[in-house]
């Protein structure tokens, strides 16, 4: 029998895949960039979303738990993969367009729906909540973190 938690880790780790949609030359492109003197953290970065996208997995398994297959859940589980699909969206978006604004805009956007799924998933569970946090501390890191750039890279606005 397939269980709820293998459902939804195949379909976070499937749409998270999502992210690799970038080519060798938008990678250049991006590598070439001006970066934040502040920026030394970097190469945690694919750890933390690691960490985040595992942590996004296990509050939808708790919600879904909660009240398996109404009508409510699904449209939870909806939310989720909408929040999911906008994160994994930033770096195609931002690096087939060469454009940090839109990543920008993107991670703005990605930021705002965590805020908004964090808060109708406390009504369900605290903790389902709680495991969102990193989203909602790491968003705004990323999110300011290409801004910046974009105003060290005015050519790639």
């Amino acid at each position: 029998m397939i269980r709820s938690w293998m459902v939804i880790g195949a379909v976070t780790f499937l749409v998270a895949l999502g992210s690799n949609l970038v080519t060798p030359d938008d990678l250049k492109w991006f590598k070439r960039l001006q970066r934040p003197k502040w920026l030394t953290f970097e190469p945690a970065i694919p750890i933390i979303w690691t960490i985040i996208f595992i942590c996004g997995a296990w509050s939808a398994y708790i919600v879904w738990e909660k009240d398996p297959g109404s009508p409510r859940t699904w449209l939870l589980m909806g939310f989720y993969l909408l929040v999911e699909i906008t994160i994994v969206a930033f770096n195609p978006v931002m690096l087939r367009l060469r454009s940090l604004q839109a990543g920008t805009i993107v991670g703005g956007v990605g930021a705002i729906l965590g805020v908004l799924l964090t808060l109708t998933v406390w009504q369900i569970s605290g903790w389902a909540a709680l495991l969102l946090v990193p989203y909602i501390i790491w968003s705004p890191i990323g999110t300011y973190t290409t801004w910046e750039m974009s105003r060290l890279n005015p050519e790639s606005k």
